[in-house]
């Protein structure tokens, strides 16, 4: 599940569509309106990749839990997150049994859920097939990028020594230096 470019504001309702870069942050979409606002440096953003939800053993990604959710509604939309909080807990446990009872709040519930929603909605829960293939193309990329830097930044530092040993050498008269007193008021 690729939950990339997807993030929530603290103090904002709802999630945001990363739509560009501005000097002082990011301009974003609002999933529920459409409308675009500037997201700056300073508010709290969370990318919803970097989320996980606590697990008894070890946490598990929101990604997860979203393919869970997605799996056990067939790609429809899940239970609504203003619904009863026993009715909602009762739900999540039907998906992910293994989540920490104590660790995990009842708004963290009804917020997973209610993000499930907006992003079926919003038709944005595919699923990426064949996930290593991504990741390994992501790594041939960087490498790319890597030598391409290494290329190019190779024959600069071989033209900048160039320039300089150019520069340094000298016609072979010697300058006349002369040294002179000077008066600082005194």
């Amino acid at each position: 599940m690729d939950l990339s470019g997807i993030i929530t504001i603290a103090g904002y309702s709802g999630l945001y569509k990363v739509v560009a870069q501005s000097k002082n942050g990011v301009i974003v979409e609002s999933l529920i309106d459409k409308k675009r606002m500037p997201a700056y440096s300073h508010y709290r953003i969370s990318a919803l990749e970097e989320i996980s939800i606590f697990g008894e053993s070890e946490d598990i990604a929101l990604k997860d839990v979203m393919q869970k959710i997605m799996d056990k509604e067939k790609s429809g939309p899940a239970i609504d997150s203003k619904s009863d909080i026993k009715e909602l807990k009762k739900y999540f446990e039907s998906v992910l049994p293994e989540y920490d009872k104590d660790r995990v709040h009842d708004s963290d519930i009804k917020k997973v859920i209610s993000w499930y929603n907006l992003l079926q909605k919003n038709d944005l829960l595919k699923v990426v097939e064949e996930e290593k293939n991504s990741e390994e193309s992501a790594e041939e990329k960087a490498l790319k990028t890597l030598k391409e830097k290494e290329k190019s930044a190779l024959p600069g530092a071989k033209n900048t020594a160039g320039a300089a040993s150019t520069h340094v050498k000298s016609s072979g008269s010697k300058a006349k230096s002369t040294s002179t007193i000077r008066k600082t008021g005194a």
